[in-house]
């Protein structure tokens, strides 16, 4: 079997898909989004939550990570694809980055984005995120912070992780 470079963890807005393509893009690798193939084979996620509800999407959500965890590249985890014990298990094998955001940075990020879990906004956001942080903080070999910063600085950052730590 072969191992992803990187799997990203970290709370909705933190950064993950978009600074994910250009660590992947800087380590010469596939890059996963398992949020986007869940939406390119079952629809969107808004979606799937108003119809099938939350347990049917987790269920789904389990099928892609494990599929995408077990092939290489760079893999951008939703941020409850944690809360599965057997993806828990599995991290526990990976090299784990946790992006970290403040309050202040997600609100614009969130602004115009259909999110189920947070329909009333950043009070939403915040308790998910203290909820699942430690969760997030066990799992991680290696957290960055992507409140203020320059994408690009952090994809450089990550990267260079990524190959002190091969």
């Amino acid at each position: 079997m072969t191992q992803p470079a990187l799997v990203l963890i970290g709370p909705m807005g933190s950064g993950k898909s978009r600074i994910g393509k250009r660590i992947a893009k800087l380590l010469e690798a596939e890059f996963t989004d398992t949020d986007k193939v869940i939406v390119a084979e079952h629809g969107s996620i808004a979606t799937i939550f108003e119809q099938h509800g939350e347990p049917y999407f987790r269920a789904v959500e389990r099928e892609v990570v494990a599929t995408a965890l077990a092939g290489d590249g760079v893999v951008s985890l939703g941020g409850g694809a944690v809360l599965d014990e057997a993806t828990q298990a599995d991290l526990e094998r990976q090299r784990v980055v946790l992006f970290t955001v403040t309050p202040e940075a997600v609100a614009p990020r969130l602004a115009n984005e259909k999110r189920p879990l947070v329909k009333n906004g950043l009070d939403d956001w915040l308790r998910i995120r203290d909820a699942r942080m430690p969760l997030y903080e066990r799992l991680a070999d290696a957290t960055f912070d992507t409140s203020t910063r320059p994408t690009s600085i952090i994809a450089e950052e990550v990267a260079a992780w990524v190959r002190q730590n091969a």
